[in-house]
């Protein structure tokens, strides 16, 4: 049986006098890889940030389960002024973990992440790949549960972009205290939608204009059914 842990009803989000979400309707159940995609100012972002509550919506209701860990990345990871292992451990060190646990805990994911020989690097003098993967490794080592990533990868070379997504892959293939991991995540690389969603949302002006599986979205005919989405599609592929 399916866990509901989001649930939007008739959301919106207005800056100042911009609505930059309009009445969404909208559920995503454990273990889903759910991609939203569209032009840049469609509401990605800020979708995201609702749903993992980091700002409250303007208008409707949002649940979202509080059995499960939620964590989220942003398209610039901000690196704290400390070595790499101290960077990591503070999510850890706030819960209220010892500085020994906390190290314990880190260098797992350092060494999952293949980052052990940067542990006592200064992290803002990394490049950008490898604070983003920093990033994850601060996020992992709390064990979400729901995954959120904002343009993870869109400021990175082609070989940082290839292990930050074999790592996200990866972290949401396991199963986290027996839930699967639910990965929701923002981009404009098409491929990378294809490789990591099992659902696809197509925004625009503020609204989900298309709500398909990943095959159904890529591989049907959107032009009656979901001609913006097909307008987008067409753009972006030539």
């Amino acid at each position: 049986m399916s866990t509901r842990l989001i649930q939007l009803q008739d959301v919106g989000h207005q800056f100042g006098s911009h609505w930059a979400l309009k009445s969404i309707n909208l559920t995503i159940e454990a273990g889903e890889r759910v991609a939203l995609i569209g032009a840049n100012g469609c509401g990605k972002s800020t979708l995201l940030r609702v749903m993992h509550q980091l700002i409250e919506p303007t208008q409707g209701k949002l649940r979202v389960s509080d059995q499960h860990k939620q964590a989220m990345l942003f398209q610039r990871p901000h690196m704290l002024r400390m070595s790499v292992l101290s960077h990591v451990a503070l999510g850890l060190r706030l819960q209220g973990q010892t500085q020994e646990r906390a190290n314990e805990l880190v260098s797992k994911e350092l060494e999952r992440m293949h980052l052990t020989h940067l542990a006592h690097q200064f992290a803002p003098t990394l490049s950008g790949g490898q604070q983003q993967r920093i990033s994850l490794a601060r996020a992992w080592s709390l064990q979400p549960q729901i995954l959120f990533l904002d343009e993870p990868t869109s400021n990175l070379d082609p070989h940082a972009k290839r292990d930050v997504e074999a790592s996200v892959t990866q972290y949401v293939s396991q199963s986290i205290h027996g839930q699967d991991v639910t990965l929701i995540f923002s981009s404009h690389n098409l491929g990378q939608v294809k490789r990591m969603a099992s659902r696809v949302l197509y925004l625009e002006d503020g609204n989900i204009l298309t709500d398909l599986p990943v095959d159904q979205f890529f591989n049907s005919d959107l032009e009656q059914s979901h001609p913006q989405a097909h307008q987008f599609l067409k753009g972006e592929m030539l």
